[in-house]
């Protein structure tokens, strides 16, 4: 029997097989060549072809078609062969079955029936119900495929949701601790009303945590700036060793309570005065310093090396590379790290705090400059991150040379670079120099000099060196020298707990690093003429010009605002009269005589009348001198939208507060002068 049905298995595979290719309910009959000797209409509508075409191109032979299409043709015959194997009277399947234009989803139920010979099959019809589920499945695909998305946007949200929580609290940290400086600073200032020094140094370090504080203010709104595709960069005048002086102030705390070491090298820095957006290139600056600080262990090193390179098309091009000997980061969180609100799996630093939005931020506004940054990073062994930053030249800048006669300066730190980067700032700034790299060597030489009667004009030693401090130095130099010679310390270091020793070895006076041009000249002209050996207290000015004679109107409703305003616009000598809302400015400015006011300070937010509308009443009045007045726009509505309502009420110029004063000074020259 077996053999006998082994005989017929040809047959009854072809005819089996072919019998599945029935629609609905059909019946499927083929004889011994395999030929369709029978199909109803369901299975030609199916499949896409008319009865005539499909017998002239298949001849009638299912086996034909199917050869074009071995997936399904494998299905069906795994299938049969399954059916016959466990003696089954049918079968269920659903596959993608091939026809004309493609292919379908359809779901097979088949029913066999047999006729024997002699006990063998010699024959099968199969009954056949075949639905074409092709929508059903495509619906289902999009069930599948929405209910993935959802469930990807929903891990998104609780992503998202997790990390605003997490963004809150590292705020709530970072806010805390500028106002920690600005209220402890406070104090120690009240403490010593009467010690000039004193107050002026907490003064500059309030500046700097002031300036933090509202840096982190602003990156919350910049991201949104930056999301909403509203980020506009200005163009200021600044000092780049100013700027970077900034920096250093406000982390110096920090670096001094972990113990690090910071080394700046500024190289070939030949034009300091540049144009550019300062708060954002020093927010950027800043954010690359304080990762560096935060995530570099205690005693670690960090290393800053400015380098202005050969402009590009008349536009200075300059290089700032932070390294630092921290934690480094994993290859998998390079990636991210220019995302907002990443923070690298790392155990050892989640008690660092962070805001998570400092690294996208700067990425976004140094491409918005049009220049690049770059990281490099070998995890536990430290970090190298690169800027290069294209800014404009200042068209006008101070004179930086002064006259020695050819006489000469020393210059002594253990680090070479560093004697090299600032003998070559004196120069700059027209000042031969020489170096040594140890406090023996200094000595060694003041003396050698001093026995030729060719003393140096001056000593710049740095504080902290391994054979021999600065200080000590100084001492074994004053033996030799006696006072006649200003010698400076130049220290990386905060100098307060030094003072009273430098004073004690007879040192002149202190200049911080990093050193650049403009610093040295500042430092320097204090000791050129006769009789200035020693250091003069430091005398803080709001502003060097002269506006005498010039009459301004403020128009600001904060009582304190109007304080702090008059006290600093008054420095410059200029009369001012103030209005307390636009309506009240409005009514001053068409009682005065023309020509009685030359510029016209406006907030925007006030009780009566807002500045927007008191700037278009000012503007439609029918006097000479309207159109020509400047009325700047001083308030603390700040996003780009502001700037243009500022500009399309009348506005000439828009100052945010809390005002920079050197930014409102240059506008008070361009207006003024």
């Amino acid at each position: 029997m077996e053999k006998e049905a082994q005989q017929s298995g040809t047959n009854i595979e072809y005819s089996l097989l072919m019998g599945l290719m029935g629609v609905s309910v059909s019946k499927h009959l083929l004889d011994e060549h395999f030929t369709l000797l029978w199909a109803n209409d369901f299975y030609y509508d199916l499949i896409g072809y008319p009865k005539e075409e499909y017998e002239r191109l298949f001849q009638n032979r299912p086996d034909i078609y199917f050869k074009e299409h071995k997936e399904a043709w494998n299905i069906l015959g795994q299938k049969v062969y399954d059916a016959i194997a466990n003696n089954t009277n049918g079968y269920e399947a659903i596959m993608k079955m091939p026809v004309k234009d493609g292919s379908k989803w359809v779901k097979l139920t088949a029913t066999f029936t047999d006729q024997l010979q002699n006990g063998v099959p010699i024959s099968y019809t199969v009954m056949i119900d075949i639905t074409d589920i092709t929508e059903q499945r495509e619906l289902q695909r999009k069930l599948e495929l929405q209910s993935k998305q959802l469930k990807e946007a929903l891990d998104s949200a609780e992503k998202a949701n997790q990390a605003k929580s997490d963004f809150l609290a590292r705020m709530s940290h970072d806010i805390r601790t500028p106002m920690n400086a600005i209220i402890g600073m406070t104090a120690i200032a009240k403490a010593h009303i009467n010690e000039q020094e004193r107050v002026l140094d907490c003064m500059e370090k309030i500046d700097g945590s002031s300036k933090l504080l509202l840096s982190l203010i602003n990156e919350v709104l910049d991201m949104s700036k930056i999301e909403s595709g509203r980020l506009i960069l200005s163009e200021d005048d600044f000092n780049i060793g100013e700027l970077l002086q900034d920096l250093v102030i406000m982390m110096q705390p920090e670096i001094k309570n972990k113990q690090q070491t910071l080394d700046i090298h500024v190289k070939d820095l030949k034009h300091e005065y540049v144009t550019g957006d300062t708060q954002r290139i020093k927010q950027v600056l800043m954010n690359i310093l304080s990762n560096a600080v935060k995530y570099t262990p205690e005693k670690g090193q960090i290393t800053i090396d400015i380098n202005e390179k050969e402009p590009k098309d008349g536009t200075g091009n300059y290089e700032f590379v932070f390294k630092d000997s921290g934690r480094g980061m994993k290859p998998d969180f390079l990636d991210k790290i220019f995302l907002p609100f990443e923070r690298a799996d790392d155990n050892e630093i989640r008690n660092i705090q962070g805001t998570g939005l400092g690294m996208a931020i700067s990425h976004k506004i140094i491409k918005m400059m049009g220049g690049d940054i770059k990281v490099e990073s070998e995890y536990s062994k430290g970090s190298c991150f690169t800027i290069n930053m294209p800014l404009h030249y200042q068209e006008f800048v101070p004179i930086e040379k002064i006259g020695t006669d050819g006489l000469e300066i020393l210059v002594v730190d253990d680090d070479e670079t560093a004697c090299q980067s600032t003998c070559n700032c004196l120069q700059e700034i027209g000042i031969n120099s020489d170096y040594v790299c140890s406090g023996s060597e200094a000595i060694n030489k003041v003396q050698l000099r001093h026995q030729e009667r060719n003393d140096y004009f001056a000593v710049i030693i740095d504080l902290k060196m391994p054979d021999m401090n600065g200080l000590e130095a100084t001492r074994q130099i004053r033996k030799i020298i006696g006072t006649d010679i200003p010698i400076i310390i130049l220290s990386a270091y905060d100098i307060e707990e030094y003072e009273a020793e430098a004073k004690a070895a007879k040192a002149n006076g202190f200049i911080t690093k990093p050193l650049y041009k403009s610093k040295l000249l500042k430092v320097l002209q204090r000791f050129l003429h006769e009789g200035s050996r020693s250091e003069p207290v430091r005398q803080f000015k709001l502003s060097d010009a002269d506006y005498s004679g010039k009459r301004i109107l403020l128009v600001e409703d904060n009582e304190l605002n109007r304080e702090i305003a008059v006290e600093i616009i008054g420095s410059t000598g200029v009369s001012i009269d103030t209005a307390v809302n636009g309506l009240d400015a409005v009514n001053i400015v068409s009682r005065s005589p023309e020509g009685f006011y030359q510029m016209i300070l406006m907030d925007i937010q006030m009780p009566v009348m807002d500045g927007y509308e008191a700037t278009r009443q000012i503007r439609s009045l029918k006097r000479s001198d309207i159109s020509g007045m400047p009325i700047i726009a001083m308030t603390a509505n700040a996003f780009s939208e502001d700037v243009t309502n500022a500009l399309k009420a009348g506005m000439n110029y828009h100052l945010a507060k809390p005002i920079d004063i050197s930014a409102l000074m240059s506008v008070l020259g361009k207006y003024l002068q």
